[in-house]
């Protein structure tokens, strides 16, 4: 699965932008997770750049790294024909979008004479889910509630360290 977040930053130096989606001045994570939601690669950019060219950064850096990696699932932040034909031909994987069955829209248009439809204020994205789990996982490190770095290479290195944390303390409950 992947899938970004935006961060909120601190008042400290380094390279950070404005994300005008969510309206948070920092950075944003790019994650590429497994099935289970660890962490496998990492990219953080300022957060005015687009989903799309963070998950271009990220898939090129992790271009041979995993080789049984076939099918990818990603959020509507990624669609695009020509970045789809780009990450089949680069990388060798399927890239699947996962849409909401709304279509993202808490309305819709209706006729004047037909009732209006529902449209549910919660629902479960498929495959989505797993990133997000993700990022709350790492949301529970309070040096990763926020952007406190000043190098983008500090942040992912910390995303990392919160990864093999999790890892160890999943590992220290099963074993005897």
């Amino acid at each position: 699965m992947l899938d970004s977040q935006s961060v909120r930053a601190t008042e400290r130096g380094g390279r950070h932008g404005y994300g005008g989606a969510k309206k948070v001045p920092g950075i944003k994570r790019h994650l590429l997770v497994d099935t289970l939601g660890l962490v496998l690669a990492v990219c953080v950019s300022p957060a005015n750049v687009s989903d799309r060219d963070g998950a271009a950064v990220l898939l090129a850096r992790c271009a041979g790294k995993f080789p049984r990696l076939r099918h990818l699932w990603a959020d509507q932040g990624c669609r695009g024909r020509d970045f789809l034909a780009w990450v089949r031909e680069e990388t060798g994987v399927t890239l699947h979008i996962v849409r909401r069955k709304d279509g993202g829209f808490r309305g819709t248009w209706a006729r004047a004479d037909a009732p209006p439809r529902e449209v549910p204020l919660f629902a479960v994205v498929p495959r989505r889910w797993v990133a997000e789990r993700s990022f709350a996982w790492l949301g529970r490190y309070r040096r990763l509630s926020k952007d406190y770095e000043y190098l983008a290479a500090s942040q992912e290195n910390a995303i990392y360290l919160a990864t093999i944390m999790l890892l160890l303390h999943r590992t220290a409950r099963v074993l005897p």
